[in-house]
């Protein structure tokens, strides 16, 4: 796997001398995700949706659109603790979403929890022992909008200037749209210095490094292990005046570790996974990803170029489920360019995470930047964003520059959400597609920059101008609400369905309206915040409704 960060050589695999009896020892023990058939608490917590997911996560899938199925479900319980006491079996992770277990053991005693009936399969990391191929996972698309301006602010960017200017990223600014009411989830290396270095002062000052766990070492301590977060972080939420600001200042940050840069095991995919997870329900918007896994200190358990088809990665399935879910991964694409296998890597394969290519400060592409297609012939890199000398603070607070695609995307992924924080009621779907529209390539995209580099300023305009034209279609007012909502439909438009849901996704009530009967009766209905959804004529709108 790499860590894309080209001129810190914490980052390069280090070189280690093994004994041949401590070699065997290691490729003795495989590396197996064991996946199981059901989930027999699954009536008890969709019926009971905040005893798994916090009310702003289940808010975030209210206002897109999602549903709760049973992929929100944990493990369980019972099912865990029978693999934990298997022989020889070690648990080193969990994944609700696909419903498996990440375990290490010898290959027999792997086999052996086959005879468990609440088994469905093992998939082993060295693919020449599965007999079956990993299935490709179903991701929801939905659709919606919603929003207006604010007020100027004016940075002063210094070397940072250039990376976010060349995304139009200081016009959003300068209208304070800045990532406020938005949270990123940060899986990396480590991110020493944050809780001390002076360019993640004002976040902390502000409160808004909300928290965060240690994957690999299962405890709190976030402000350790490599360097890279740090950089990473940088770049999004970084703040000295003159020179770095960060392309989403005033986002919440929740900060992951998941990567483990003493050794290359396919258990830190499954660790982003257990982290993507944690950070679905704590309502994280966006997720970045300057991480990506291609080969690994066993060979056998490394990937080929016919891998990347966004089904075959345990990671990349995981970052297509988080997206189901209503969050946006944005992640580097990699920096293999000049190397002899110079595609993406994974989770940058996955159908809907938004990966991201580098270009120098005049937007040409840098010869290190992974190319595409994925193997299955789809656009990647999606877009492209500043990673050749890019703007960073280190550990102990100097800023300086680095170079690689791990730049590129937080970079990105700040401006993806300063841009939702401006229109805050899009569905991530369609917020990934106005960046995609936005670029400058998106006519004739390229296996080097994919669609190019996006302009968030367009991206702003073309949002605020559907949104204008979807609102002037259907009018429903008075809102906030007592008695009586009057309903006004777009011309050419004799009948609609107005759906209400409460704020855990759940329909409470619908009504047909249309041009004799516009009136609907909300005696019965409580009072609180609800969200509503009115189709017609192969169209649709959603919005927020405030009873009285």
């Amino acid at each position: 796997m790499s860590k894309f960060d080209l001129i810190n050589p914490c980052y390069m695999k280090k070189l280690l001398l093994f004994t041949l009896l401590v070699f065997n020892f290691c490729f003795s023990q495989e590396d197996a995700w064991v996946y199981f058939n059901d989930k027999p608490d699954a009536t008890f917590y969709l019926s009971n949706p905040l005893q798994m997911l916090s009310q702003r996560a289940l808010d975030r899938r209210t206002s897109q659109g999602i549903t709760l199925n049973e992929s929100d479900v944990p493990i369980s319980q019972n099912y865990i603790d029978q693999v934990v006491a298997s022989t020889g079996i070690t648990v080193l992770a969990k994944s609700k979403w696909l419903n498996a277990l990440h375990v290490r053991g010898l290959q027999t005693d792997i086999e052996a929890i086959r005879n468990f009936s609440f088994v469905n399969r093992i998939e082993f990391a060295d693919r020449n022992l599965n007999s079956r191929t990993v299935p490709t996972n179903r991701v929801n698309e939905i659709q919606n909008v919603n929003k207006e301006l604010e007020v100027l602010v004016d940075f002063n960017y210094g070397n940072s200037a250039n990376q976010i200017q060349m995304l139009n990223g200081h016009l959003l600014h300068q209208q304070n749209y800045t990532g406020q009411g938005k949270m990123i989830a940060v899986m990396d290396a480590g991110f020493p210095g944050v809780d001390t270095a002076s360019p993640f002062q004002r976040l902390r000052d502000n409160n808004q490094i909300l928290g965060g766990y240690n994957f690999p070492d299962r405890n709190n301590s976030i402000y350790s292990r490599g360097s890279h977060g740090t950089n990473v972080l940088s770049c999004m939420g970084g703040y000295v005046d003159n020179q770095l600001v960060g392309t989403a200042p005033d986002a919440h940050y929740y900060l992951f570790i998941t990567e483990d840069i003493n050794s290359e095991n396919p258990v830190e995919e499954s660790y982003w996974v257990e982290a993507a997870e944690v950070a679905d329900s704590l309502g994280v918007d966006v997720i970045n990803t300057s991480l990506g896994y291609f080969a690994y200190d066993n060979p056998n358990y490394s990937y080929t170029y016919a891998d990347m088809n966004g089904t075959k990665a345990f990671i990349s399935r995981g970052a297509d489920m988080a997206f189901s879910k209503g969050m946006i991964c944005v992640t580097s694409a990699g920096n293999s360019g000049n190397s002899a296998n110079p595609h993406i890597s994974s989770p940058a394969d996955a159908i809907t995470t938004l990966t991201i290519g580098a270009v120098d400060a005049s937007e040409n592409y840098v010869s290190f930047s992974s190319i595409g297609p994925s193997f299955d012939g789809r656009v990647k890199p999606d877009v492209c964003a500043k990673g050749l000398s890019a703007t960073v603070s280190n550990t102990s607070g100097i800023i300086v520059t680095s170079n690689g695609t791990s730049f590129s995307s937080p970079i990105m992924a700040g401006m993806v959400t300063s841009f939702w924080s401006a229109i805050p009621n899009l569905t991530n779907a369609e917020v990934v597609q106005f960046v995609k529209q936005s670029a400058d390539l998106y006519a004739n995209p390229t296996v080097f920059k994919g669609y190019g580099v996006p302009d968030f300023q367009l991206a702003l305009n073309n949002a605020l101008s559907l949104n204008s034209n979807e609102m002037a279609s259907v009018v429903l007012y008075p809102n906030p609400v007592n008695d009586k909502l009057q309903v006004n439909l777009p011309n050419n438009t004799s009948s609609a369905k107005l759906f209400l849901y409460n704020n855990l996704g759940q329909q409470v009530n619908s009504y047909v309206v249309d041009t004799i009967n516009a009136t609907i009766y909300l005696e019965s209905l409580a009072s609180g915040l609800y969200f509503y959804q009115i189709e017609f004529a192969n169209n649709s709108a959603k919005g927020k409704l405030l009873k009285l």
